[in-house]
């Protein structure tokens, strides 16, 4: 069954990267949000491909792996592929579902789009992917 827009929304409005949208933000995202469920040990992306898609876990658990060390595990909330969208680099690591996971897929193209219209969702991702850029930085210092 396919989610219904409010409820794409709705699984939006928690995660992190989006804390402080307004709902009438967040439903301009979940407009382009597609949902896309990954069986367990499918890869949703792969390290060095270039991204064209950004994704927030609803359910399940994904495995981010890069250069064959898992690194971290994401489960629902939690979000991945933003930075190749943002720079049009490579991906710097695989995800790999660990379970059947779903996930909301906002392709590239649609992302650039929102963040040219909604300057505070823009501030929003820039402020997460600082406090990410800081928290690793401070990692590394002690």
């Amino acid at each position: 069954m396919t989610m219904t827009r409010d409820r794409r929304t709705e699984l939006l409005g928690q995660c992190r990267l989006f804390a402080g949208l307004t709902a009438d933000q967040l439903g301009v995202i979940g407009e382009a949000a597609e949902e896309v469920t990954y069986p367990k040990g499918r890869t949703i992306v792969r390290q060095g491909e270039i991204g064209t898609g950004f994704f927030v876990v609803v359910s399940g658990l994904a495995r981010v792996v890069r250069d064959g060390v898992d690194v971290a595990r994401l489960g629902p909330g939690e979000f991945f592929g933003e930075l190749s969208v943002l720079d049009g680099g490579p991906r710097i690591a695989q995800v790999v579902a660990d379970d059947d996971t779903t996930c909301l897929a906002v392709a590239s193209w649609e992302l650039e789009r929102i963040l040219l219209e909604q300057p505070t969702l823009s501030l929003a991702i820039l402020r997460e992917l600082a406090r990410r850029l800081r928290s690793v930085t401070e990692a590394h210092n002690h």
